[in-house]
């Protein structure tokens, strides 16, 4: 296992992680280890979310490059006017 060694941690989030580790009945080095852990899984399922946005965005935007542009399309507005005047 390797060896982290971190230095000037601030004396308030050093008595914060005491806090917790004495809270969850284990060593500051474990909390830390956890507390690494949770924050490298959420920033791997942030990365996975975004890589499937973009994948959402790719497919919408072949989609509307691939439509056929010799279609006339009606008017929006006169179809709605057309509903309205029903």
């Amino acid at each position: 296992m390797a060896t982290l060694h971190a230095l000037d941690i601030p004396d308030e989030l050093y008595a914060q992680l005491q806090e917790l580790a004495k809270a969850e009945n284990s060593s500051i080095e474990a909390q830390v280890i956890k507390i690494l852990r949770q924050a490298l899984q959420k920033i791997a399922e942030e990365q996975e979310q975004r890589k499937n946005v973009l994948k959402i965005l790719e497919e919408s935007r072949l989609r509307r490059e691939s439509r056929r542009s010799d279609v006339e399309w009606p008017d929006s507005t006169a179809l709605i006017r057309e509903d309205r005047d029903r």
